[in-house]
């Protein structure tokens, strides 16, 4: 199924109005087993939430409350929409395991923060941002409001 198509299923299954558009379409993590692993704990609950540095967003498009996106594996199906509800922007070396712990993959704080250094040093690479430990990070709780 092409984005387009699932998006337009979207609309019409949901009762939108055929003009609403998404935020981004996107899968999560850097590579093949990540991004699909996390794709799963998505569609089973277990992660409600997202970080993302707030220099990989164009000035004036990072997500916002009530944003739609639609969320694929990493072969680009898509699998889901989200919808932002809730966005903090947090230095990375503030990060807390109250908060950071709504993406439900890691068990404590030491491990999500090994994770996303590794992400965000990545991530930036490819983006053309560096990391650091202040870094401001882009906190952002979703719920699945559409799935496949």
């Amino acid at each position: 199924m092409t984005i387009e198509s699932f998006w337009q299923q979207f609309l019409e299954q949901t009762g939108r109005d055929a003009q609403t558009k998404y935020l981004e379409c996107f899968h999560f993590d850097l590579n093949e087993r990540s991004a699909n692993e996390l794709l799963a704990l998505v569609l089973s609950g277990k992660k409600r939430a997202t970080a993302s540095s707030l220099y990989a967003f164009p000035p004036g498009e990072t997500p916002k409350p009530g944003d739609l996106s639609i969320v694929t594996d990493w072969d680009g199906n898509p699998r889901c929409v989200i919808e932002t509800k809730t966005v903090q922007v947090i230095p990375f070396c503030a990060m807390t395991y109250e908060i950071c712990s709504r993406e439900g993959e890691d068990e404590c704080l030491e491990t999500w923060q090994a994770g996303h250094r590794r992400f965000f040093t990545e991530d930036g690479l490819e983006m053309g941002y560096v990391f650091t430990e202040d870094m401001p990070v882009i906190f952002e709780d979703f719920e699945v409001v559409y799935r496949v």
